[in-house]
């Protein structure tokens, strides 16, 4: 296939996160290769933040697609009603969506925002792939801001204050770097507090993007290490430092 062929293969998203997706690496591979690299492709667990945070974008950057989230009108997720409704199935709660919504207009009523979301000149969900020493990687962009030559991501943080150390902690920085090596573009964070709804825009230093680089450096040697060398054992790994 084409490089064109596989990106427009993966503009859908069964097959961005199916059997065809997983051939590529993603930044979401990044803490499993470098804390259990034997874990690689397992399905991760939904909870409810991953749902807040994929309405929270749906609702921005493809509102035609909220149909598929499913909303129940309930206290807890422990209650009788919520149970019998969702079926097992993780669903978001009314009073959820109801924040998120805040969010949104707080969002998209900053001027500043919608001119970095909503350029002349942009594409939403923009997927890509680029060969990184030796192993593919996909993303798939929030928003390409041609007008500004910048990659936008949406984030919904607890707490701004504490959003530098989060990009740490949730692999922002190795975003960062792939993303700038597959779209060509600087990229940028637009965070969102979920409960002061405070607004926060960030942009990537150089000793960021140096440090997203070495865990993809270091992901990359995992992955060559387990899953290419035919001579390595998993069950003769180990972790070893020292205290």
């Amino acid at each position: 296939m084409t490089k064109d062929e596989i990106i427009e293969r993966l503009r859908n998203d069964e097959d961005y996160y199916g059997d065809f997706g997983k051939k590529f690496r993603s930044n979401s591979d990044i803490s499993t290769l470098l804390s259990n690299p034997l874990l690689l492709g397992a399905n991760r667990e939904m909870i409810p933040a991953f749902l807040v945070g994929g309405y929270f974008h749906t609702a921005i950057l493809e509102p035609d697609k909220l149909v598929k989230y499913k909303i129940v009108e309930a206290s807890t997720r422990n209650t009788k009603k919520y149970k019998e409704i969702s079926g097992g199935e993780m669903c978001l709660l009314q009073h959820e969506v109801d924040k998120i919504e805040v969010l949104i207009d707080k969002v998209m009523s900053n001027e500043v925002c919608k001119g970095l979301i909503q350029p002349s000149k942009y594409e939403y969900e923009l997927p890509g792939i680029a060969d990184i020493d030796g192993l593919m990687w996909k993303g798939k962009a929030d928003i390409v801001n041609h007008d500004d030559k910048l990659i936008v991501d949406l984030k919904t943080t607890a707490r701004l204050d504490d959003f530098k150390w989060s990009a740490r902690k949730y692999n922002y920085d190795s975003q960062a770097y792939i993303y700038q090596r597959i779209f060509g573009y600087d990229m940028i964070f637009i965070a969102v507090d979920k409960s002061t709804h405070q607004i926060g825009i960030y942009d990537c230093s150089t000793d960021f993007i140096q440090r997203g680089y070495d865990k993809v450096m270091k992901a990359t040697e995992a992955y060559n290490l387990f899953y290419t060398d035919p001579d390595f054992k998993p069950e003769n790994f180990f972790i070893n430092e020292t205290l």
